[in-house]
């Protein structure tokens, strides 16, 4: 005879042992296994009074797990897809925006650490930074080599 299904809290709960999980990423993971109206929400209102879910922890996750490898443009879509609160993700952002050059510099000497010699390899180092949602200014600023000083206004 085999077990039977997990419970909506059951299947919250494992996910959550695994990371951080939003509100709205949990409702979209576990609406096909509601079997009757309301039960989920009341399953995550009762998780969330708990303190089992909350937007700040996903917000810390997020931003230590991908900060040293992602730009502003794309940490501030990634937080907002997780159906963060607008005025945390903007603080977030907000605070990331003093290290973005040094960061796109860390990642651009990772992977490519000369400067380009043609125009097509210049082409290849700057999509590599904007696909990883480094702005343009910060792009222009790591490819063409601005001194290591002039980023400390961004």
């Amino acid at each position: 005879m085999p077990p039977a299904p997990p419970s909506l809290k059951g299947r919250a709960l494992r996910l959550l042992s695994m990371r951080e999980y939003s509100r709205l990423e949990l409702e979209r993971r576990l609406q096909p296994f509601e079997e009757e109206p309301g039960a989920l929400a009341r399953v995550l209102d009762e998780l969330e009074a708990k303190g089992f879910i909350s937007a700040q922890r996903v917000l810390e996750s997020v931003l230590h797990r991908k900060s040293a490898k992602l730009g502003v443009l794309r940490l501030r879509q990634e937080l907002q897809s997780k159906g963060l609160p607008a005025e945390a993700v903007q603080e977030a952002v907000g605070q990331l925006h003093a290290t973005e050059v040094e960061r796109a510099r860390a990642i651009w000497r990772k992977k490519f650490g000369t400067a380009p010699t043609n125009p097509a390899e210049r082409a290849k180092q700057m999509r590599f930074l904007a696909g990883r949602g480094f702005s343009s200014d910060t792009i222009q600023r790591v490819v063409s080599g601005a001194d290591d000083g002039d980023c400390a206004d961004i």
